[in-house]
């Protein structure tokens, strides 16, 4: 039973982080977009009240996934969340800041507008590429000692294979933030036309860089993995679903139907969490190859991790405290679809001039 439970909590973790970045992954992709895709005041406040009801609630994955690490894999949470703390509050400002851009910069003056601009960019950026990042370095495996503790710097972390991980996530989120711009904007407008021109454009970039980052991990990351990455053919299978993600976007974007290829284009991040759990099963946060913080890109084929490494059965809570969240799960988690229903029902549809008042 407590085995099930672990493997259990392993695929709700990643279901948790699937939910946020297909929800939040448009919120940050038109953030970034905002200072380059809205050319005048009417187009900026556009922008903003496409993800202003929204964001909040969509972060809540996040949060839930976190807490969740917290409860069901301590070790884990304690190694991840100490270990890159400097990443971590990157992350926790960015969000911080754009969060505030999105109510404030309609209330301040007009001195403050710049300010808020660059903070919405910049507080979609950050996270952006740092979550990327950090699942370029689970899959490669990070410098951990014998006690599952962290021993690389903040730059150990921007290595070769996590730095293209980042530039895939990165054009991942243009990639939605543009196809939402497309569905929000009014029909016929500049900003909506600008949006659909992108959304092709990083559509092309999510397959070259993926191709990238492939060759990359087969070349380089692959060879260093111990038999004990159980999931790994699996991997292959999400990897497919990428391409027919897609490909299926692409087709679409033919079609002109606004609302069909937004959906299309979060086959994506489902992909790419799913090559990521695959990947990384049985682990949480894999050992390098050596626990001496050297990139392992360097290291020969075949190096050995299997002693270090904290998985799903070293670092789990007890069989009652699994069972007991599995419960609390059962019963919070519905309640957060429905609101997700609720609140998407009630915002849906193009943003108009009548929704600009407050933005």
């Amino acid at each position: 039973m407590h085995e099930f439970l672990q493997i259990l909590w392993f695929l709700l973790i990643a279901i948790l982080l699937v939910g946020y970045f297909i929800l939040d992954g448009f919120d940050l992709g038109s953030g970034i977009l905002y200072p380059f895709i809205a050319k005048d005041e009417k187009e900026k406040a556009i922008v903003r009240r496409s993800v202003g009801p929204l964001w909040d609630g969509n972060e809540v994955w996040l949060l839930t996934a976190g807490g969740a690490l917290f409860a069901a894999f301590a070790p884990a949470y304690a190694t991840s969340f100490s270990g890159f703390y400097l990443a971590i509050m990157l992350v926790l400002f960015g969000l911080i800041f754009r969060a505030l851009a999105v109510e404030f910069r309609s209330r301040d003056g007009e001195k403050w507008r710049r300010f808020w601009d660059v903070s919405f960019c910049v507080g979609s950026f950050l996270p952006a590429l740092l979550f990327g990042a950090a699942i370029g370095n689970v899959i490669e495996g990070v410098a951990l000692d014998g006690a599952g503790d962290y021993r690389g710097g903040f730059f150990a972390l921007l290595n070769p294979f996590a730095l293209l991980c980042a530039v895939l996530g990165l054009v991942a989120f243009l990639a939605q933030g543009a196809a939402w711009l497309a569905l929000k904007s009014p029909l016929g407008s500049e900003l909506r036309e600008r949006a659909i021109r992108l959304r092709s454009v990083f559509n092309i970039l999510e397959l070259v860089v993926f191709v990238l980052v492939t060759v990359f991990f087969f070349v380089a990351v692959l060879p260093t993995f111990g038999p004990e990455r159980v999931g790994l053919p699996l991997a292959y299978g999400f990897a497919g679903l990428f391409l027919v993600g897609w490909l299926v976007t692409r087709i679409l974007l033919g079609k002109g139907n606004d609302l069909l290829i937004f959906l299309a284009t979060n086959l994506i991040p489902v992909a790419l969490i799913g090559i990521t759990a695959a990947s990384l099963f049985p682990y949480l946060i894999p050992a390098s190859a050596n626990p001496q913080g050297i990139v392992t890109w360097f290291l020969a084929p075949g190096a050995d991790q299997a002693n270090l490494g904290l998985t799903i059965f070293n670092s789990s809570g007890s069989e009652l405290s699994l069972l007991c969240m599995t419960i609390i799960t059962c019963i919070g988690l519905p309640l957060v679809l429905v609101y997700h229903v609720i609140i998407y029902r009630t915002f849906r549809g193009r943003v108009g001039e009548e929704d600009l008042n407050d933005y």
